[in-house]
């Protein structure tokens, strides 16, 4: 047993790591710049679509005097967006998440060059013709287009392709929001699907690059700082805080059953698909006219509802007509994210029970913020980081994890796939967001073999010459079956290259079979009318595997 422990690690890295992180750095600057740059485009889209003049600086549709013209500005941007996606990629069309994923699990993470693009180019004029969007998702995507452009033009693997991808989505987050921890925590929680040393390093290197740069060409955080007022604490604001979160997780369900029923309709209209977005438009512009507040990406609803000054006008506004105007606006097929407004419309319906419950507004806009984040994208983590690293509200943080973790109960329960995944579902694609340690890894192959006293010497003949190690796991073995298309192995001893029987792909079952008696199987381990306890679940045994193994 000495070997075995000897020749085991806790984590599979290489010192490739050391390149990947280099590259990951590269990619965290271009990040970051692709990220100022969408930025920018937005302000001057803006600029342009509502007040006629060539300008970068950082202005809403809502002070535009255009009146009632205002309606055609979003159908202007949604046909130019069509013909775009029409003639140059339909990949620019959607939240931008949702691509990435799909990069990464059908695409071997290669994203093509006009993509990387078209995506912020549509996405800017989206948003800068009022659309209702956050620039994250596009952002992430062109972020992440740029990282598998980087790793397309050296030799690496897919799983090496896919880290730098991700790196570039987290820089693009970490940059537009000033929140490397919580770009790091989605990359983990949404895109890298393992956590792995071997991605996770290079990640953070590029997140952490973006965020520095974040400070020098945008000013450092928090993006929207949380008013000074006193949080509450005891045990009713925490139950307060959970009510508040398992609301808002139903919201976060209705929000998303909207944008996709809305969606549905969409592919049910007579005309192409190119022709959605100007439509999707025309329900922005008119829902502007009553709000003009809810176009455009709305950063300063969010500054407003966080500091504790928003009017119920300003509330009710973003719940009653900014959230069917994103919905359906995005069910078109247009460009644009999905954070912006789920932090708003999550913001404003904590602001709303704050007014009355008659609490500090700021804290339970903050509560409600991170609630929807954690529910609607099934992300609790990256929720509750992201929530601080937004505001600085530490002394938020116990009532923040509560309200987070409550939407995500909700959530998780009744929603089969969160907002981001639901497309690739109806797409055909499954994936999974549980993480866990592969069963055959913890069970050794010397476990789990048939020792040569067990078989007779003709068997031990026919033994292919690969073999593998008694003291390595069942999933090394079960990987060299799959490289070598052997579905039995010679098992040899480290030391003295002896060998001590054979592995089958029959014996590899043991490891799985012990992880669904573990799920499965229900026991009383303490008795109340008897002071003896009943026995554990037993180790399967090798005795037990030969009587499996025999014929009937």
């Amino acid at each position: 047993m000495k070997s075995h422990a000897s020749t085991l690690r806790d984590f599979t890295v290489d010192r490739r790591v050391w390149l990947i992180s280099g590259l990951a750095i590269i990619v965290g600057i271009g990040g970051a710049a692709l990220a100022v740059l969408l930025l920018r485009a937005i302000a001057f889209f803006t600029n342009l679509f509502y007040y006629h003049r060539f300008s970068l600086a950082m202005v809403g549709p809502a002070g535009s005097s255009l009146g009632y013209w205002m309606v055609l500005v979003p159908i202007v941007g949604g046909i130019i967006v069509g013909i775009m996606a029409r003639y140059g990629s339909d990949k620019i069309r959607g939240h931008g998440i949702p691509e990435a994923i799909e990069a990464i699990l059908l695409n071997g993470a290669r994203v093509e060059p006009r993509v990387a693009v078209l995506k912020p180019i549509s996405a800017a004029i989206t948003i800068g013709s009022g659309g209702p969007f956050g620039a994250e998702g596009p952002i992430i995507m062109t972020g992440g287009a740029f990282g598998s452009l980087l790793a397309q033009w050296v030799k690496l693997t897919d799983a090496e392709r896919t880290t730098l991808l991700v790196a570039g989505a987290a820089a693009g987050m970490s940059a537009t929001f000033a929140a490397p921890f919580a770009a790091v925590l989605l990359a983990v929680e949404l895109l890298l699907f393992e956590w792995r040393p071997r991605s996770l390093v290079p990640v953070a290197f590029a997140s952490v690059t973006a965020a520095v740069l974040r400070v020098v060409w945008l000013g450092a955080g928090p993006l929207f700082p949380l008013s000074a007022e006193a949080i509450p604490g005891g045990v009713r604001f925490a139950v307060l805080a959970a009510l508040l979160g398992a609301l808002i997780g139903l919201a976060a369900s209705a929000l998303s059953r909207m944008m996709y029923g809305f969606e549905d309709l969409f592919g049910k209209l007579p005309v192409h698909w190119m022709w959605w977005p100007a439509i999707g438009g025309l329900g922005v512009g008119l829902g502007g006219l009553f709000f003009p507040r809810g176009l455009g990406v709305g950063y300063d609803n969010i500054a407003i509802l966080l500091a504790g000054h928003a009017t119920l006008a300003l509330i009710f506004g973003v719940i009653v007509f900014k959230s069917p105007m994103w919905a359906f606006s995005l069910g078109s097929g247009t460009s644009g994210g999905v954070l912006a407004p789920l932090l708003m419309i999550g913001a404003s319906l904590g602001a709303l029970s704050a007014h009355l419950l008659h609490m500090p507004e700021g804290t339970l806009a903050l509560l409600g913020m991170g609630a929807m984040l954690a529910g609607a994208l099934g992300s609790p983590l990256t929720a509750i980081v992201f929530s601080i690293e937004l505001t600085h509200a530490l002394p938020a943080l116990l009532p923040l994890v509560v309200a987070c973790i409550a939407a995500y109960t909700i959530t998780s329960l009744i929603m089969p796939r969160s907002i981001l995944t639901e497309k690739l579902g109806r797409r055909g694609h499954h994936l999974t967001r549980e993480y866990g340690v592969d069963p055959l890894e913890m069970v050794s192959v010397e476990d789990a073999m048939t020792d040569v006293a067990d078989v007779t010497a003709a068997p031990v003949a026919e033994l292919p010459a690969v073999y593998t190690f008694s003291d390595e796991t069942c999933r090394s073995a079960a990987e060299r079956m799959a490289t070598t298309g052997h579905i039995r192995l010679a098992v040899v001893d480290r030391e003295t290259m002896q060998p001590l029987g054979y592995v089958s792909l029959q014996d590899l079952l043991i490891g799985r079979r012990r992880f669904v008696k573990r799920e499965e199987a229900r026991e009383r381990v303490f008795r109340l009318a008897s002071s003896r306890a009943t026995e554990q679940d037993p180790v399967v045994t090798r005795e037990e595997r030969s009587v499996e193994h025999a014929e009937p």
